[in-house]
């Protein structure tokens, strides 16, 4: 369903992505995991359209990005890191309006918009300007416009960010059920692993711009014994983070912080 090859990009001396190749099926949850820097959103950026790779090609069911970007987008859900909502719309209006960009018909409208706004307990706001809403329920809007013409792949990074707990088990359960029963594809990037462990059926780790693993959470983690199945060990592992922290502990950083 999403399948990139070979994909690069540097900006002037930097290279934020190192010639990755990556795929995802029908049906698959990719969690895409980095330190920060380690080229996750440039990634996501180029995935979505909004940047040109320097090299490399991008296919989203059977549709290259490079040739036949509308039809690609079409067929494609996004939520990036700092969503834009026109809070001075209603929620409902704001869906209205997502709904005409992507051609979803009236009827489809009423019975989709009021399903996820039911399922993220919005129905209530629904009438109320974006202005007002909270941040966890601007995310949540944010997500359900971008499900409204049912993608068959979905990308969105940091989901959780500004959800309570229950606002995150919401999206954990709906992003599960989008894959198992519809067949969605669908590529997230996280800082949270313990989300990531949940929900993906693979995880990709990238650091430097280069793919350093891509894998299911429990090979991962079987893979590094030391870690004694701990997805963080593993991360933190593969990352050269686990250095970091040992050089820490041995600068006495952790005794000398305040209490």
């Amino acid at each position: 369903m999403i399948r990139v090859e070979n994909l690069s990009k540097r900006f002037a001396k930097t290279v934020a992505v190192d010639h990755i190749d990556l795929h995802v099926p029908p049906g698959e949850i990719m969690g895409f995991l980095g330190p920060n820097g380690a080229g996750k959103t440039t990634t996501i950026r180029m995935l979505a359209g909004l940047m040109k790779p320097d090299t490399g090609s991008i296919v989203l069911d059977g549709h290259d990005l490079a040739t036949e970007p509308e039809l690609a987008k079409a067929i494609t859900g996004f939520v990036p890191d700092r969503p834009y909502l026109y809070e001075k719309l209603t929620g409902w209006e704001f869906l209205e309006f997502i709904a005409g960009i992507y051609r979803v018909s009236s009827k489809d409208l009423e019975r989709l918009g009021t399903y996820f706004l039911e399922i993220f307990e919005l129905m209530d706001w629904k009438d109320e300007l974006i202005e007002g809403y909270s941040h966890g329920m601007k995310q949540r809007l944010i997500i359900s416009s971008a499900l409204l013409h049912q993608p068959k792949i979905f990308i969105i990074d940091e989901p959780m960010v500004g959800l309570d707990p229950r606002g995150v088990r919401l999206v954990k359960d709906l992003f599960k059920e989008m894959a198992e029963t519809r067949g969605m594809a669908v590529f997230l990037s996280t800082h949270t692993l313990a989300v990531a462990e949940e929900i993906c059926t693979i995880i990709t780790i990238i650091h430097n711009g280069k793919k350093i693993v891509s894998d299911t959470p429990g090979n991962i983690k079987d893979s590094i014994v030391s870690t004694g199945g701990n997805l963080e060990k593993a991360f933190l592992k593969l990352t050269g983070e686990e250095e970091m922290d040992g050089l820490r502990g041995s600068l006495g950083l952790r005794d000398s912080l305040p209490v």
